[in-house]
C-alpha cells in the first residue's frame, strides 16, 4: 500500500510538471508581433468614427502620452466651434488633435525630444556613420484622418568638432544629411 501511495504521487508530480513544459513552449510559438496592433476607435459619430494609430514607439514617455489622449473623452466640448484643439504637454514633449465641428478627429500632431530611439534608426546611423555620436534627437508624428502621414527623426550627430544634422525615416533611412 505504501508503494502504491508513493507511485501516484511519484506520477501526479511527473505529468504536471510535462504539462507546464508543453504549455511554455505552446506560449512562444503564440507570441503576437506589437507592430501589427490595429487603429484605436476613439469615438463613433453617427456614421463616422475617430480613428487614431498609435505609434509603438521604443520610449515610455511617448506611449504614455498616447495612452493618456486615447483615454481622453472630448465630451460635448467641441460643439458651437468649427474646429476644436485639445494640446496635451508634457516636459520632453507634446500632442495636438483637432476635431471638426461634428466631434471627428481630423489631425493628430506629435512632437517629442530627446526619445529613446528605436533600434532600426540607431543602427542605421551608426553603420553610415561610424564613429559619429548622436547629440540630440527630435521625433515628429502625424496622421490625418487615421492615415500616417509622417513618422521621422530629426538628429544631431558629431564627431569631434564636426557636427552635422540628419532626417532619418523610423524604418532607419536616412533621408537627409546636411
Amino acid at each position: 500500500m505504501k508503494s502504491f501511495i508513493i507511485m501516484l504521487l511519484f506520477m501526479g508530480l511527473t505529468f504536471s510538471v510535462y504539462s507546464q513544459d508543453k504549455m511554455k513552449q505552446d506560449a512562444e510559438q503564440g507570441k503576437v508581433n506589437v507592430e501589427e496592433l490595429p487603429a484605436v476607435v476613439i469615438k463613433r459619430i453617427g456614421s463616422d468614427f475617430s480613428v487614431y494609430i498609435p505609434d509603438n514607439h521604443p520610449d515610455q514617455d511617448v506611449r504614455n502620452m498616447e495612452q493618456k489622449f486615447i483615454a481622453y473623452d472630448i465630451g460635448k466640448d467641441y460643439e458651437g466651434f468649427e474646429n476644436y484643439l485639445v494640446l496635451m504637454e508634457t516636459k520632453n514633449g507634446s500632442l495636438s488633435a483637432t476635431y471638426d465641428e461634428k466631434g471627428k478627429l481630423v489631425r493628430v500632431v506629435e512632437n517629442y525630444q530627446n526619445v529613446r530611439l528605436p533600434n532600426e534608426v540607431v543602427y542605421s546611423i551608426y553603420k553610415a556613420y561610424p564613429g559619429w555620436n548622436i547629440v540630440n534627437d527630435k521625433y515628429l508624428y502625424s496622421q490625418e484622418a487615421g492615415d500616417i502621414v509622417k513618422k521621422q527623426y530629426n538628429l544631431k550627430i558629431e564627431k569631434g568638432d564636426k557636427k552635422m544634422k540628419l532626417l532619418v525615416r523610423s524604418n532607419g533611412e536616412i533621408l537627409k544629411a546636411k
